[in-house]
Formats: C-alpha cells, structure tokens, sequence
C-alpha cells in the first residue's frame, strides 16, 4: 500500500476547496442580493474629508460662523460626491482578490463548519431553510465588509 505524498495531499486538498470557496462566496451572494445588501468600500472616507477640510477652510475665513457654513457645504458636497458610489453587496463579493475571499470564506466557515453539503444547492437549501443560520452568515458577511474593507453598509434602494 503506497500513500500519497505530502505535494499529492495538498493538491487533492486545493482542488477540494476551490468549490467549497465558490459555494460560499455564492451563498454570501445569494444572501446579500436576497436582503438587497449595497455598500460602498473605496469612497467611505471621502465625504467625511471633504466635510471637515470645508469647516476646516469655512473656519480660517469666517472664524466660528464659517465652521458651521463650511462644514454644512462640506458635508453636502461629501454626501453628494459618494451618494452614487453604493454597489451592490454581490459585486463586490465577486471582485474581492483571492486573499480576501479567503478571509471571507474563514469567517463564514467559522459557522457553517458543522455542516456537511456537497454542491451549492444543498448548501443554499440548508443555510435559507435556517433563520438562525441566514442571520449568522449575514453577520459574519456584515462583520467582515464593515472590518476588513471598511464599507458603509446601506439596505435597499
């Protein structure tokens, strides 16, 4: 009997876990586009720059009034700057690098690790036949765009 060496295993095992990656970022889709899920990664800290660098600039030419000015028109010109910037929650699944999918795959594992399903079917039957499990996955989703991308989360149209 001949066991299989150390590069065959690891080759076994990433060819294993490719579809699994795949079921889960697909259920995270699922879920996401099921709640209508947008958030908004690259823009976030914009508006916020942008209303403080206008009651920042409101303050040195108008003393205490233009802080106040400034940082209204700042704010204004913050929201309308990033207000088309939110994407739906699915996309931004599917463009995450291979390393952040990992993580993502990570947390979400965390809570579905004692399930045991063999295609995306199976797993998308187990996970929206469980409200406690559908509000999990949706926290770890939440938790790691919210932590790790630094998202603003927004719900609905």
């Amino acid at each position: 009997m001949c066991l299989p060496s150390r590069s065959e295993i690891s080759k076994r095992r990433k060819q294993f876990m490719a579809p699994r990656i795949d079921d889960v970022m697909q259920l995270c889709c699922d879920l996401s586009a099921n709640q209508q899920i947008k958030a908004s990664v690259n823009n976030s800290c914009k508006g916020s720059a942008m209303a403080g660098g206008a009651a920042f600039l409101g303050g040195l030419l108008g003393g205490p009034p233009g802080i106040a000015v400034g940082g209204a028109v700042g704010g204004l010109l913050g929201w309308w700057i990033t207000s088309g910037e939110f994407r739906p929650l699915p996309q931004i699944i599917m463009e995450l690098p291979p390393q952040q999918r990992q993580r993502l795959y990570a947390d979400v594992m965390a809570i579905l690790d004692s399930l045991d399903w063999t295609d995306l079917a199976q797993l998308t039957g187990l996970v929206m036949g469980n409200v406690t499990l559908q509000q999990q996955v949706t926290a770890a989703l939440l938790g790691y765009i919210t932590k790790e991308l630094n998202a603003k989360v927004r719900y609905g149209d």
